[in-house]
């Protein structure tokens, strides 16, 4: 793969602007540039056009509460249930439901390719539309393959989107791993000004290769993330795995208000992945 880094350089000359392009092929990354990659052969894709349950050979649900709400401080329990989780209309629909179930008061759905689908490296994007209020946590992520073996954060986790949902034009990208994790990851926002996450589909992604993570919305590449902007171990050189989950409240947004209405869906278009 090749990596191409495009310098720009404004020189001022007896009133005169002279603007001096430099394009340079090389296999690292400095402060004054980004890379820039070309991924486009499509190596995994679910378009989720057919109605009904997800691909079992791709996906698996994660059920239940998880320990400390998944970590989180999250409210709902995760289920396989058709009520929370559908394929419907050539698209994948996750929705979160005010509910008493199992001792909790919401359900919603939570699913990964563990064990079924891991890559290190290329381009993982997903087409969604997100839900909007107070308590909704949309997030689109990648967990190290080795979690069972060295555990979190140590294993590495590249959250593509998440978005509270009580900021329908506001998401957040970020990497975790030893000593950049939890409250305290390498973290960015993009706001999309004046359109909405809710009212619209976006594409959302990122390109990671060796010592870099690029993220986008869109064609926009909008953050960089390389080994010289973490305080610990750099951790994304092995396989990671997808999860795509719809949480209530927790500790990113915190939990609903009477203001929140339900049910609230995730919609999914399409998951692919390029290299």
């Amino acid at each position: 793969m090749k990596i191409m880094k495009i310098n720009i350089k404004i020189t001022i000359l007896k009133g005169f602007a002279f603007i001096i392009l430099s394009l340079i092929i090389t296999n690292c990354s400095s402060d004054d540039s980004q890379t820039v990659t070309n991924m486009n052969q499509l190596v995994m894709q679910d378009e989720v056009n057919i109605d009904g349950a997800l691909n079992n050979e791709l996906w698996d649900y994660e059920i239940g509460r998880g320990q400390n709400g998944w970590g989180n401080n999250e409210l709902q329990y995760y289920t396989d249930r058709p009520e929370n989780i559908i394929v419907e209309n050539g698209m994948l629909k996750i929705t979160a439901i005010k509910e008493s179930f199992e001792g909790a008061s919401y359900t919603s759905s939570r699913i990964t390719t563990k064990g079924k689908y891991e890559k290190k490296y290329g381009r993982f994007e997903a087409r969604m539309q997100l839900p909007w209020g107070q308590g909704m946590w949309p997030a689109f992520w990648l967990l190290g393959s080795n979690i069972d073996e060295v555990s979190w954060p140590n294993c590495g986790e590249i959250d593509i989107m998440e978005n509270r949902g009580s900021e329908p034009t506001i998401i957040s990208s970020a990497v975790h791993g030893p000593n950049y994790s939890g409250g305290n990851p390498i973290f960015k926002s993009y706001n999309l000004g004046d359109s909405r996450f809710d009212t619209e589909f976006h594409i959302f992604g990122i390109e990671w290769g060796p010592d870099y993570i690029n993220f986008y919305l869109d064609d926009i590449l909008y953050n960089q993330i390389t080994p010289s902007d973490v305080p610990g171990d750099w951790v994304f050189d092995q396989p990671f795995f997808i999860i795509m989950n719809l949480a209530v409240g927790g500790n990113f947004g915190g939990p609903p208000n009477e203001d929140t209405v339900f049910p609230q869906t995730l919609l999914v278009d399409y998951v692919r992945v390029y290299q």
